[in-house]
């Protein structure tokens, strides 16, 4: 199936009519969510939503790629794959195609921290989905054959989207640099060498010990009332026994940051050179009171989209840069990311372009943000909030994202009004504290000077 890195908790659209009072805009998201557990401890939350008769099922694991096993990397995401390929119930492929024969649409992606699968139906096939899903988390058959052929698809997806990309080869040169011992260090398609070897067997130990209804989340959007989804559930999910000895193992953490860390690539396919700034930070399950909302702000305020001060700067005003852009992705379950992204214009150096960026982050950091770019960046993202919540698909991400990453539904519920709550000092201190270049990653990916050379 699509195989999907981790997405942001929050889009970051960019409304400049935005005229409601925050209080409106906050008001509009509403608490919503009903949140129950099953005898076997698999978590059921609801999300009611009547406008029209669809309904979003998510089922969450609470395992991705950073709890494997050193030298088996990609193994949650090639399992990802492998839960396809059928049951005793179900033969190879079945499921999506009954789930499209009766309207549907399914797919399923994994992260660092989890791994999950969902479907979109009308709402009097959820029966039908709850009984095919909870199959599969039990009863999951796989053919030596079959294994092997997912396995050159998985090589392939690799091949495709990194090592014929080299921005993506970038990123994942910087987040290995960025992560000496946490392992996020590790891409979650996996090391192409490691991929290689991924059998059967690998496949199933993985499944037996993170596969189970003790360990995952179940996440229902739209036009159902929570005490039948409850019911369903029960006579679903809440059938499979418990497994007690799915616990996740405690991971290593990063020590302190000493120097910053820097990537340059060379590649012909490049096109125009580019820089890329990525710097530790907290992520919002783990971060201290409203700094990572705080980080959020500063992030629009600095580099989110062109009425950022260093798209300003660096494209409008000084013209070094093509395009800009950048933000925080606190979304994790043990470490966020401050990302900044520029283009270099023609016949800029990417070492120009680097100081003329340094010198708006060290501005910000010296001096902070002005009430004005505090509250437009405010209604911006509390806008975003409430137009995201008109999906069921994006409340149920939402909910998700947030659950399986370590917060409640309180916490999920209540970022409008932490948003609400930060003041211009505390984004100075975010920026203080975190745009360290001790704790950063610098890449640089441009042609090499003779286009017939190739890194």
């Amino acid at each position: 199936m699509r195989h999907i890195r981790s997405l942001p908790l929050l889009a970051a659209l960019t409304l400049m009519t935005v005229q409601a009072p925050l209080s409106t805009l906050a008001h509009a998201a509403a608490p919503r969510a009903v949140e129950y557990k099953l005898d076997n401890g698999m978590m059921v939350v609801v999300i009611p939503d009547h406008r029209a008769p669809v309904v979003q099922h998510m089922v969450w694991y609470r395992v991705g790629a950073s709890d494997e096993v050193r030298g088996k990397s990609g193994i949650a995401h090639f399992l990802e794959h492998l839960m396809f390929k059928g049951t005793e119930k179900l033969g190879p492929g079945q499921f999506s195609k009954i789930i499209a024969r009766n309207g549907g649409q399914d797919n399923a992606f994994t992260g660092n921290d989890s791994t999950t699968y969902f479907q979109s139906v009308a709402k009097d096939r959820l029966p039908l989905v709850m009984d095919m899903e909870a199959d599969r988390m039990a009863n999951l058959k796989l053919d030596v054959k079959q294994v092997e052929t997912e396995r050159s698809v998985i090589l392939e997806e690799r091949r495709s989207r990194v090592e014929n990309d080299p921005g993506s080869q970038l990123d994942e040169q910087m987040r290995a640099a960025m992560y000496q011992n946490h392992p996020y260090h590790t891409p979650i398609i996996g090391w192409f060498h490691e991929m290689q070897k991924l059998t059967r067997e690998d496949a199933f130990v993985f499944y037996r010990r993170y596969y189970a209804p003790n360990n995952a989340i179940l996440v229902v959007a739209g036009d159902v009332e929570p005490e039948d989804v409850l019911k369903l559930a029960k006579s679903t999910y809440g059938k499979l026994p418990a497994n007690p000895a799915t616990l996740r193992a405690e991971r290593p953490t990063e020590p302190p940051a000493v120097v910053g860390r820097r990537i340059q690539m060379q590649d012909a396919r490049a096109g125009q050179p580019t820089l890329v700034r990525h710097y530790l930070a907290p992520c919002y399950a783990k971060a201290a009171p409203r700094e990572a909302e705080a980080l959020d702000l500063l992030l629009k305020v600095l580099a989110g989209g062109s009425t950022s001060r260093m798209y300003k700067a660096l494209v409008v005003d000084q013209k070094v840069a093509t395009s800009l852009d950048g933000g925080y992705s606190g979304e994790a379950l043990d470490s966020g990311r401050i990302a900044l992204f520029g283009v270099a214009a023609d016949g800029v150096k990417l070492s120009d372009l680097e100081t003329a960026m340094d010198k708006v982050i060290g501005d910000v950091v010296a001096k902070g943000v002005t009430a004005k770019e505090l509250e437009l960046a405010r209604n911006q993202y509390i806008a975003s909030y409430v137009y995201e919540s008109d999906g069921i698909g994006a409340l149920a991400r939402r909910y998700g994202w947030g659950l399986v990453n370590g917060q409640s539904i309180n916490d999920i519920e209540d970022w409008p009004n932490r948003l609400k709550s930060v003041t211009a000092e505390d984004v100075k201190m975010v920026a203080e504290k975190y745009l360290n270049s001790k704790a950063s990653v610098t890449g640089w990916l441009e042609p090499p000077a003779d286009p017939a050379k190739k890194s």
